[in-house]
């Protein structure tokens, strides 16, 4: 068994892949309509992948406080450095806590916490 997606519903569809392609440097597997209203579209490449789901019926959850994608960054000041450029809040951290793990998180377009995260050798 592998892990193949996580799901994410979301209100705009070209307003998070703008963030997910741009911030988070994913680009687009595939993208199709499933039924009129209901856009899907794959991101990344490899096992894992993100799936974001706008749905006009669809309510999005309000509080995603539990919820976080983690995604590994080279350097995690020049990421920081990065989102703020981009007028991205920092919605906390950084932290690092341990000797070798350095992250922080912001959030995407529908509140979900995003991490980006560096794992730095011994």
């Amino acid at each position: 068994m592998k892990f193949c997606w996580c799901t994410l519903h979301v209100k705009d569809l070209e307003r998070s892949l703008k963030f997910y392609q741009e911030i988070v440097g994913l680009s687009i597997n595939r993208r199709f309509e499933a039924r009129p209203g209901i856009n899907i579209c794959f991101l990344g490449e490899g096992e894992t992948q993100v799936e974001l789901i706008e749905d006009e019926h669809s309510i999005i959850p309000k509080n995603q406080d539990h919820f976080s994608l983690g995604f590994e960054v080279d350097s995690l000041d020049r990421m920081l450095e990065f989102v703020q450029k981009q007028g991205i809040n920092i919605e906390s951290g950084p932290f690092q806590p341990n000797p070798n793990t350095k992250f922080f998180y912001v959030l995407d377009p529908d509140n979900y916490k995003i991490q980006f995260v560096e794992q730095m050798n011994q």
